[in-house]
């Protein structure tokens, strides 16, 4: 496969790239981190959705922007970048998402118009607590067109304005659409690892709800929508990944000790290359997903597993080498390495741990061997 960006992708990229350094420096997350009340950044947010990124997988019949995913990745790359405390991934990769593949044409008119303009923020809904997500220990049960319930966590669940709820109908797995500011839904903001993305408990009691898709393959939608956003959130954690690579690299070059720049002794050399190394394999993956998901390709699962593996993997890796580099000051609060470190911990696991896309890895490379025999 050969792939890569064209240039006014490229260009969009520079564009982002300038407009989050001015808009959202790290004081403004750092603000957030602060601030435990609130929940990202009004100013940034209201930003993003002037510049119409809420809109660019959404088609211009819907008020959206109507570009595509490779722009969407782009986009992705410099939110991690910048570690914007914003709910772009839950309501853009996720919420729009399940609209645009199970809506009915008449949620995409009521809905996608509210999205797209930054109206309405959504989210998916999916956790219930401790362990993997299974379908058959789903506890959100829904009967008669009403939904009960707890979700935990669902993140950006205490801002947005409606969620995507994975929920039982029948004994089979369903979606469906759940204002959220309705009196029979109940939001609690919980505490997380980063508290710059926030998460919290939603608790239904008879809330009114819109079957989403067709009733019955809830399942099979929700990781056919995971398999999507995981290349999405690959690219935010390769963003991230470089970018504490870019800092561990500045502090190693300006730092001396025995009069020489801490860059210079082969351990820190050692660290550098490693988190070089992981996080180029990381963009190559996406890379890898950016096709998959822009041509809708069969080699998806396969390509948004890849991606998600190696990008939760450097980003970890890179945050917590980050920190390293710095030495006894890395881990105090007034550096800023612990942000991307809580940021690599909370988007590891915001679709399932790596080892339930490590799995899925496993799954998809056999499923690939058996058709090419």
């Amino acid at each position: 496969m050969n792939f890569e960006f064209s240039e006014d992708q490229n260009l969009l990229r520079e564009q982002a790239q300038r407009f989050l350094r001015e808009q959202c420096p790290l004081e403004k997350v750092r603000a957030v981190l602060d601030d435990r009340q609130k929940s990202g950044d009004t100013e940034v947010w209201q930003a993003i959705v002037e510049l119409g990124w809420t809109g660019v997988s959404i088609p211009e019949q819907y008020g959206g922007v109507g570009l595509g995913y490779l722009e969407l990745c782009v986009i992705a790359e410099e939110i991690g970048r910048s570690l914007a405390p914003v709910p772009y991934a839950s309501s853009v990769y996720l919420a729009t998402e399940a609209l645009l593949r199970y809506g009915s044409e008449q949620q995409k008119e009521a809905y996608l118009p509210k999205l797209a303009s930054g109206e309405v923020i959504g989210t998916f809904a999916m956790a219930e607590g401790r362990g993997a997500l299974n379908p058959d220990k789903l506890g959100c049960n829904c009967s008669g067109g009403k939904l009960s319930g707890e979700k935990l966590p669902v993140p950006d669940g205490d801002i947005a304005d409606f969620a995507v709820v994975l929920a039982k109908e029948g004994g089979a797995t369903s979606l469906f659409l759940v204002d959220l500011t309705a009196s029979e839904v109940q939001r609690e903001a919980v505490d997380s690892m980063d508290p710059t993305r926030s998460q919290a408990r939603v608790s239904f009691n008879d809330a009114a709800v819109e079957l989403l898709g067709e009733s019955g393959q809830g399942w099979s939608q929700a990781w056919n929508l995971f398999d999507r956003a995981a290349v999405l959130f690959a690219f935010e954690q390769t963003g991230g990944a470089q970018a504490a690579l870019d800092m561990a690299r500045e502090y190693a070059m300006g730092r001396y000790a025995f009069g020489r720049p801490i860059a210079s002794f082969q351990a820190i050399k050692h660290k550098l290359a490693d988190m070089y190394i992981a996080a180029t394999l990381a963009r190559s993956n996406c890379y890898y997903g950016a096709w998959a998901l822009s041509t809708d390709a069969q080699e998806l699962p396969l390509a948004a597993a890849t991606a998600r593996v190696s990008a939760t993997k450097a980003f970890n890796e890179c945050a917590a080498e980050n920190i390293q580099t710095h030495g006894g000051m890395g881990f105090t609060w007034e550096f800023d390495c612990h942000m991307y470190y809580r940021r690599a911990k909370a988007l590891a696991v915001n679709l399932g741990s790596l080892s339930r896309w490590e799995d899925r890895l496993v799954t998809a490379l056999e499923s690939n061997i058996t058709q090419e025999a």
